[in-house]
């Protein structure tokens, strides 16, 4: 089957006889994996910068029995320049390398495909602080797959939230201090039950209205807001860990360059 679509290049892989398997975000088909002889190396050919992570491109394929093979590339858009500061190119790493995980074989996704492009955009024209952007990028990914937490209410109690609120990763968002309190006599009550202690969270900041401006605002909105570092760090683990728990993503490779 003869077939094109426009892409995003999320990792490629050399093999062996010359080859490179590609994967890639199709708008069309979702995430699949690509068989091509091209070489990134050759700068002279048009199609070897297509083949690049960080490529956005259009990709005409030819679908075998088991995976799809590379007739030919265009390059629309590169971000490969992200690789000229280490931090921006950390932190976009971090969203490609979750975005793989998260997706489906197969499975068409083009909100999410809209929503990575429009994040690439937006770390392209930004200077620092890349990641409240990658944070911006997260929350709207877990909107996407319908795994938001709960932020308007407390999860357990569904009593209106003020500033002081907690998040716990176990009940999938929100609780009110008068539910931690419980929570925390039950843990002292069951030893068995401290491991999902370290899965309720105390942040030092005001994370009702942090996460609500973060669901509300589009992720263009974000293109000159910075959290600061404190902030932004407990926002990361937080998220972390909701998506190694409710989506099972385990550590992520890009985050040990951090």
């Amino acid at each position: 089957m003869q077939t094109e679509t426009e892409g995003i290049v999320l990792r490629s892989v050399k093999t062996a006889a010359g080859r490179t398997m590609l994967l890639i975000f199709s708008q069309k088909y979702g995430k699949i994996s690509v068989g091509t002889s091209l070489s990134d190396r050759n700068s002279k050919a048009k199609s070897s910068l297509a083949i690049r992570p960080f490529t956005y491109g259009r990709y005409e394929l030819y679908k075998g029995r088991e995976i799809y093979n590379l007739n030919g590339a265009e390059t629309k858009k590169s971000f490969y320049s992200f690789g000229e500061n280490l931090d921006k190119y950390i932190n976009a790493s971090i969203a490609l390398e979750l975005t793989e995980k998260v997706l489906t074989e197969e499975v068409p996704e083009p909100r999410i495909f809209s929503l990575l492009l429009e994040f690439l955009n937006a770390m392209e024209k930004r200077n620092k602080a890349f990641d409240t952007l990658l944070i911006a990028y997260e929350v709207k990914l877990l909107g996407l797959l319908g795994s938001m937490p709960v932020i308007d209410k407390c999860v357990i109690c569904e009593k209106k939230l003020t500033k002081t609120a907690y998040f716990s990763i176990y009940d999938g968002g929100l609780i009110c201090g008068d539910c931690d309190l419980e929570l925390e006599k039950k843990f002292t009550e069951n030893p068995h039950s401290q491991n999902l202690r370290r899965l309720i969270f105390k942040p030092g900041f005001d994370i009702v209205s942090t996460l609500r401006f973060f669901v509300e605002k589009p992720l263009s909105a974000f293109e000159k807001i910075a959290l600061n570092e404190s902030t932004a760090g407990e926002l990361k683990e937080i998220l972390r860990e909701y998506f190694s728990y409710h989506l099972e993503v385990g550590p992520l490779k890009s985050e040990s360059m951090l």
